[in-house]
């Protein structure tokens, strides 16, 4: 688990199928201090996180893939709570 930053969505209209439908966004995983750690990142949302919102993020690839019910699924980011 890591906190980062919403930075922005990612559309796209080739993608894998497993991930048809899902909201995707671009994360920034923050480290020490709120300082970036590394390239943003893309990320399945499902609780509804915006532009600006701290989020904790979860790199379980398996739960990703169960998330979006397909075992062959590139997924491996998700939005696992809302930092308030």
């Amino acid at each position: 688990m890591q906190i980062g930053r919403v930075v922005g969505r990612a559309v796209a209209t080739v993608k894998h199928p497993s991930l048809s439908g899902s909201k995707l966004l671009l994360v920034q995983l923050l480290g020490i201090d709120d300082k970036p750690d590394g390239e943003p990142i893309l990320a399945i949302d499902q609780l509804g996180a915006g532009a600006g919102d701290r989020v904790l993020m979860c790199n379980d690839g398996a739960e990703a893939r169960a998330m979006v019910k397909a075992k062959d699924s590139p997924a491996r980011w998700f939005v696992m709570g809302l930092a308030d």
